[in-house]
């Protein structure tokens, strides 16, 4: 592992940083692996016991979970709060157990065939123990990232295999994001034992397993990992790579780099390494080329000795060639100036809450090509890899977050948090480093940042980022006083939120200019950094109207997004490089007496119909899109590219 870490750093010029056990490649079916998708419907319980451990004093795992008590039926993936009619079930905080019963093929599991068996779960929120046929097999802690264990060895031919998780939604001062139970001790007031999850995010605490569970499988002898990063010098594209492998020692590795349409651009041999493909189509962000999203394919081929026997995988990484770069006064792409005109987002739909779906996902693409948005923010944690996986073929920008937002006390910033918060990033990193839309690391959203011992945290938390990444810049998005936040000085771009005549003098939209102007002057001036306008907004109920504008119509949520656009466009022509409204979309927050089903500051509704102010932001997005110059002509609209799905062969 030294001798490996000791290449990363030769090869790709990345300090030597700590590193989790093994990569986290995305799956992907080859002529050397196979998957097995366990969606569908899955048994289901939750642990209504008052210490919340009756499933693990009775062993709920040792048998099918039907034979410990009843079960019902749970889609995945999914979140299990909004599932039934039961109110109960949709605060519920505690221990939820899920079981799937499947039959791997017999071909899997033949002693000749030298193979092993994956398990994968997408992601699982929050904290998840996994077991199979009754057998512990792994924990993971952190609801948005994946995690996997091979199974093989507890498996049987022919026989069903038991899959059982256990998963607690718990969130304490230390997880991330963090919460904190509060007890009621007063029986004339609440019953016994009665307990409340507090946080201070705004979106809902939905759990459950949101993203695929899948099997699948590689030869003994397996590619691990591949670390891409790429470089431009003069018209040449350079492509350096590290591929790491497990299972054995005696090995030899090809590289084949194609294009879009197959054909190949390099060739290489060896575990690390350099290709170099002249007049590369460079990988541009949508709106700023006519191909938007270009992707070339890494084609990684593994001949390993195993036993006397030689053993191949294949495994195929797309690629992207562009490069970033960060100025006093500019973000540039492929060192072109950029300018983010985006949104922000959440996972969140009506009754599956955080669960991944795919016809939502693909409308949520073509919202974004209809409003004329180039970028969006995975606020507030790591979106689903189906997604990200669509960024890179469509050439949508990402400013990637980790689930550090929440960050309220003095608690949220002690070692035990900071410890899990590398750990957090370490993980995302490892998820997301070869994704050519990932253009920025965000270590947290609105954190206390103006306590003392958030300096120490958030210079020890970007400067491990940065180790893992130096081919990214890093940022967190402080609500702070500009002149008292302790993590500004370790970013390399300004993300500010602020919600002018709104959260801030509500009602008075004569004070948005005068305020937004001020708030940029002095964070420019006191950090010398650019700037993202990373969230504005305003509630508004679809269907509410005034004139004059008042609060919560539609015309007043217009109004607000017009008067930060005038300042906008006068701070872009000096460090203001975006803005990212928020939100794209109406989303679920806790009950609370400022919130009527949810957080409405989305310019669609949560069932994706335009508000008034989607057609503001659509008029304004697409005369940016023309302004830059960059298209070959004018647009009013343009469609997503088809997306490639080269397959090795």
């Amino acid at each position: 592992m030294a001798c490996l870490a000791g290449v990363v750093c030769l090869v790709l010029g990345w300090r030597l940083a700590l590193a989790l056990e093994g990569g986290m490649l995305y799956p992907r079916e080859s002529p050397s692996r196979e998957l097995k998708d366990l969606s569908g419907l899955w048994s289901f319980r939750v642990d209504w016991s008052e210490q919340r451990d009756a499933g693990f004093a009775q062993q709920w795992y040792r048998q099918p979970l039907r034979q410990s008590g009843p079960v019902m039926d749970m889609p995945v993936p999914a979140s299990f709060n909004e599932i039934t009619q039961d109110p109960s079930l949709r605060k519920y905080v505690g221990w939820a157990w899920y079981e799937k019963e499947v039959l791997p093929p017999a071909r899997w599991l033949q002693k000749e065939a030298g193979t092993r068996v994956v398990l994968r779960i997408g992601s699982a929120h929050y904290y998840s123990i996994v077991w199979v046929n009754g057998v512990q097999v792994t924990e993971h802690e952190g609801g948005h990232l994946p995690f996997e264990v091979e199974i093989g060895n507890f498996l049987q031919p022919m026989e069903l295999c038991r899959i059982t998780m256990a998963i607690n939604n718990t969130l304490t001062p230390h997880t991330l994001p963090p919460g904190t139970i509060q007890y009621f001790k007063d029986e004339s007031m609440y019953p016994k034992g009665y307990f409340v999850q507090n946080t201070k995010f705004d979106f809902f605490n939905y759990a459950g397993i949101h993203r695929p569970v899948v099997l699948y499988t590689t030869p003994l002898a397996y590619i691990d990992d591949i670390t891409v990063t790429t470089d431009l010098a003069g018209n040449v594209g350079l492509l350096q790579y590290l591929v790491s492998v497990r299972g054995s020692p005696h090995y030899s590795l090809t590289l084949t780099l194609r294009n879009r349409d197959g054909g190949v651009v390099a060739n290489a041999n060896g575990s690390a390494g350099e290709l170099k493909v002249l007049d590369p189509n460079l990988w541009w962000p949508y709106l700023m080329s006519e191909q938007p999203g270009y992707l070339y394919y890494l084609e990684v081929t593994l001949s390993a000795m195993v036993d006397g026997e030689v053993l191949e995988d294949k495994y195929t990484q797309p690629v992207g060639f562009r490069t970033v770069q960060v100025t006093s006064t500019q973000f540039l792409v492929n060192g072109k100036p950029f300018y983010f005109h985006g949104v922000n987002k959440h996972e969140d739909a009506d009754i599956r809450g955080k669960g991944l779906d795919w016809s939502l996902i693909v409308k949520d693409f073509n919202l974004l090509r209809w409003l004329g948005a180039n970028s969006f923010r995975t606020s507030h944690y790591p979106y689903a890899e189906e997604i990200m996986e669509l960024c890179d073929a469509y050439g949508i920008v990402v400013i990637d977050e980790c689930p550090g937002v929440g960050m309220r006390d003095r608690t949220n910033f002690e070692n035990k948090s900071l410890q899990h918060h590398l750990t957090v990033m370490e993980e995302l990193i490892r998820r997301d480093k070869n994704r050519p839309s990932v253009v920025m690391w965000s270590v947290a959203n609105e954190p206390a940042s103006e306590l003392a011992p958030a300096a120490y945290y958030f210079k020890t938390v970007i400067a491990h980022t940065k180790a893992m990444d130096p081919t990214r810049p890093v940022t967190f998005i402080s609500n702070a006083n500009y002149a008292r936040d302790q993590g500004a000085p370790y970013v390399d771009v300004i993300c500010v939120n602020s919600y002018f005549s709104w959260y801030h003098d509500p009602g008075h939209l004569e004070v948005i200019q005068l305020q937004l102007n001020s708030q940029f002057e002095n964070w420019y001036k006191t950090h010398q950094k650019p700037i993202i306008q990373s969230e504005y907004g305003a509630d508004a109920v679809a269907g509410l109207h005034s004139d004059p504008p008042l609060m919560f119509t539609e015309e007043y949520q217009a109004t607000v997004l017009k008067a930060y656009h005038t300042i906008f466009d006068q701070k872009r022509k000096e460090y203001v490089i975006g803005e990212l409204i928020w939100n794209f979309a109406d989303f679920m927050t806790e009950q609370a007496t400022t919130r009527v089903l949810g957080n409405k500051k989305g310019i669609f509704t949560r069932q994706r119909q335009p508000k008034s102010a989607a057609f503001l932001l659509k008029e304004r997005y697409w005369k940016l899109a023309n302004e830059s110059g960059l298209l070959p002509s004018k647009h009013d609209d343009v469609c997503f590219p088809q997306p490639q799905a080269f397959k090795c062969t």
